[in-house]
């Protein structure tokens, strides 16, 4: 563990029961013209969204609504930008999950300048220093998963066999505000509970392990990593009862902010490196990626330490995530890290999260994403894999 650390922007955190609620006035703080951009619909049909309208209505708050299907593009955000630059938007909030956070942010950096955001994705174009100004963000997380609005990086891509995952990242994209309302949470389905329970728990796991892990994030994670381990699979198993999961939601939405926190000063892991090529070149969601392989990466990944690296401090690590997932002490650091493995595993298979071959991965396409696994992710996971050990993980999760 690092004991000296800088600490990158956070925005300003709203955690409550109703604070959904003060959105109104936040929004007014900045002008009379909001943008709105939601996902796919399902915010839509809830009564929260009824409110709102009338809310801004009743202040004179005049509002424009995009709306993402899935993960955002940069050639979407272009488009939504050209048509918008010229109405003079005062803030942009996002509501949804990560991928309407991710847009929301992503257009609310460039309004006030002429680039497409393909001048600034890491690792694709010209990659320019971004010059601001951006205008202000409000986040809103209806889903408890990415983290998204605590962070500064706007993930676009482009799917398929061309098709790439990069982050267009810099401190003035990070929201002035991240409103954290358990109830917008109420209508989430238990295959998003799944999915992006699992991206929150890895995000927080591999914060922990990471090479640049530190004592500010540590802190956080501890009580986290038991929010999470404590609430996903209560909430999952009782998704339909809004009553008797609230407190669950409310932990899940803890966890999933604390992991946008830490991954922002931490960096990521094996998990996550492989995240985004498997998101470039086959049709898998995020969170179903993180799913799916967090156990086999966890289980690998502490193999090759003991084999390669036994004084490695994240071998240490991975024995207190046992503990704080399961619940447990241990006398013996084998027995931990084993129950971590099996217990991960089992979540996995319990929230019935899909194997990678529904989504068309095969032999060649495994050698494709392991030649595109190095990003930045890969590089503070707490031991280097070979080829061969990444490839063996995508092939247990066929």
């Amino acid at each position: 563990m690092n004991r000296q650390f800088s600490i990158a922007r956070l925005p300003r955190i709203e955690f409550a029961a109703g604070s959904f609620q003060c959105l109104p006035e936040l929004i007014e703080q900045y002008g009379k013209h909001v943008l709105l951009v939601l996902g796919s619909g399902r915010f839509k049909q809830t009564g929260h969204w009824v409110w709102l309208q009338q809310a801004l209505t009743d202040k004179g708050i005049h509002s424009e609504t995009c709306c993402v299907s899935g993960e955002p593009s940069p050639h979407w955000v272009d488009e939504q930008v050209t048509g918008l630059r010229q109405l003079q938007i005062d803030v942009v909030v996002g509501i949804g999950g990560g991928s309407p956070l991710d847009a929301a942010k992503a257009i609310a950096g460039l309004l006030r300048i002429e680039n497409s955001v393909m001048d600034f994705l890491e690792g694709v174009g010209p990659e320019l220093n971004y010059p601001g100004p951006a205008v202000p963000f409000i986040a809103v997380p209806t889903t408890a998963g990415t983290g998204s609005e605590a962070t500064k990086n706007a993930v676009l891509g482009i799917q398929g066999q061309e098709g790439f995952k990069k982050s267009f990242r810099d401190d003035a994209l990070v929201a002035e505000y991240a409103v954290l309302d358990p109830a917008l949470l109420a209508s989430c389905p238990p295959a998003l509970i799944a999915a992006n329970g699992m991206d929150a728990l890895t995000q927080l796991m591999e914060s922990y392990v990471s090479t640049r892990a530190n004592r500010f994030c540590d802190a956080l994670a501890v009580d986290a990593i038991r929010a999470a381990s404590e609430s996903l699979l209560p909430w999952y198993n009782h998704a339909d009862d809004t009553q008797a999961n609230a407190g669950y939601r409310e932990q899940m939405l803890w966890a999933a902010l604390v992991s946008g926190i830490n991954l922002a000063q931490t960096g990521l892991g094996s998990v996550h490196g492989l995240a985004s090529p498997l998101g470039a070149f086959f049709p898998v969601p995020h969170g179903v990626v993180c799913g799916t392989l967090l156990a086999e990466c966890t289980r690998v990944n502490i193999t090759a330490m003991r084999e390669r690296e036994p004084d490695n401090p994240a071998l240490a690590r991975y024995a207190e995530l046992a503990g704080m997932i399961c619940g447990r002490r241990f006398q013996n650091p084998a027995d931990a890290w084993q129950l971590l493995v099996d217990t991960l595993a089992a979540w996995t298979q319990h929230m019935q999260l899909p194997r990678l071959g529904e989504y068309g991965l095969d032999g060649p396409g495994i050698d494709q994403v392991v030649q595109h696994a190095r990003g930045s992710s890969m590089q503070t996971n707490p031991i280097v894999l070979s080829d061969e050990e990444i490839a063996g993980i995508l092939k247990a999760r066929l």
